[in-house]
């Protein structure tokens, strides 16, 4: 859990965002994530440092998840799309990749999204969270979507 939130304020200094609710945030200067030895063989997952454009795509994925649920898939379309934000798609993956996101919360709130607009079986709500013409998730992402809505 802590390094998550380790890994969400690496990635918040680096698109100039701050989540951190007004009533948590102290005077104190913010830790510094622990740096690993240099004889370490492992790779570490650090975010890369973003160029324009992708921070923009990353502010431009956030106001689009702070709207709507989207897949993984779906919120790189969206930002790539001529219909949506038109970034390259190169910098639309990278920054999409750059966020701690929660794909199977997302598809949870899509589904609920889906089931406020219509009823669906199980089955059909699946099919449209995991249909490249629909939500684009997983077919695992959109069962638990599906199941944790209360459609199955």
């Amino acid at each position: 859990m802590s390094e998550t939130a380790s890994r969400a304020k690496e990635i918040e200094s680096f698109s100039g965002v701050d989540s951190t609710p007004s009533a948590a945030k102290t005077s104190e200067p913010p830790a510094q994530p622990a740096r690993p030895a240099s004889n370490d063989s492992v790779a570490q997952n650090v975010p890369p440092v973003l160029t324009g454009p992708q921070k923009n795509a990353l502010r431009a994925a956030q106001s689009y998840l702070s709207i709507s649920a989207f897949s993984r898939d779906g919120l790189i379309e969206q930002l790539s799309s001529s219909a949506g934000s038109g970034f390259n798609i190169a910098d639309a993956t990278i920054a999409v990749d750059s966020m701690n996101i929660d794909w199977n919360q997302e598809a949870v709130k899509s589904a609920k999204q889906y089931l406020q607009m219509m009823g669906f079986s199980c089955k059909g709500l699946i099919q449209q969270l995991s249909s490249r013409a629909g939500g684009k998730f997983t077919e695992q992402q959109a069962a638990f979507g599906a199941k944790q809505a209360g459609a199955c």
